[in-house]
């Protein structure tokens, strides 16, 4: 089994625990304003990596990984784009002992019979998601991302349902989606969910501008800067606001 694989980082610190393997993956659905890995997006291209040998590599790791409390995360582009490549891939850091997590946006959740039952068996074998909410306005959601939001939220009903462990992430793009109305009524669909262990407040960052302009994209986004400090932290306690983790609760 082979998936479409766009880069690997063997230390990753920000992606769930410890220290990560983290597998960035070929392709997404969505085009993010403020996408940091444009070059994910083209669908069927990037290296193609077989699970062997993708373990083989992260078996060199393992001890540093393992220390920290860490494993692996794929990332991407979207990696439920490759489900069955995922499950094989952690299927083998199961039997492994290796925490496994997703990072995804949901972007490609569909209700079918035939994508369900893969993910079913995926989530079997995952240990966290890092579910990437990227705006609860619908309208704002499509204007930022390309796409409408109502199967992203099924995707998260779907991770609470099942009782998969999940962190949510938001981005804050100052006048994008930093909204005070919009982080409460984040806040309040993330309160529904009865899955969620963390929250996280990213920062919007220019990081990946040159991906857009050497792709020959005009960045859409230029203008913005980022949040300061105190930004995020007014963000966060609007969004948590509905929302305690369990850890304290």
């Amino acid at each position: 089994m082979n998936g479409n694989i766009h880069s690997i980082e063997t230390f990753g610190t920000v992606d769930g625990p410890g220290i990560r393997y983290v597998i960035f993956t070929q392709g997404c659905l969505l085009r993010c304003q403020f996408c940091h890995n444009a070059d994910t997006w083209e669908i069927g291209t990037g290296r193609q990596m077989s699970v062997s040998e993708i373990m083989d590599d992260l078996r060199s790791y393992l001890p540093f990984i393992e220390a920290s409390g860490g494993g692996i995360t794929v990332s991407g582009g979207e990696p439920l784009l490759q489900v069955p490549f995922l499950i094989e891939l952690f299927k083998e850091c199961k039997e492994a002992g290796i925490h496994t997590t997703i990072d995804s946006s949901g972007g490609c959740f569909s209700s079918s019979r035939h994508f369900l039952d893969q993910l079913d068996e995926l989530m079997e074998y995952t240990d966290l998601v890092l579910l990437d909410l990227k705006h609860i306005d619908r309208k704002k959601h499509i204007n930022l991302t390309g796409m409408a939001n109502d199967h992203i939220l099924e995707f998260a009903k779907y991770l609470s349902d099942k009782n998969i462990p999940a962190w949510v992430r938001h981005v804050l793009v100052p006048g994008v989606t930093d909204a005070p109305e919009d982080l409460v009524r984040l806040g309040d669909f993330i309160g529904t969910l009865g899955n969620v262990q963390k929250v996280e407040i990213l920062p919007y960052h220019k990081l990946g501008v040159y991906k857009w302009e050497a792709l020959g994209h005009e960045y859409p986004l230029k203008d913005v800067q980022p949040p300061s400090e105190e930004k995020v932290l007014e963000a966060y306690e609007l969004i948590t606001k509905s929302w305690q983790s369990p850890a304290l609760s």
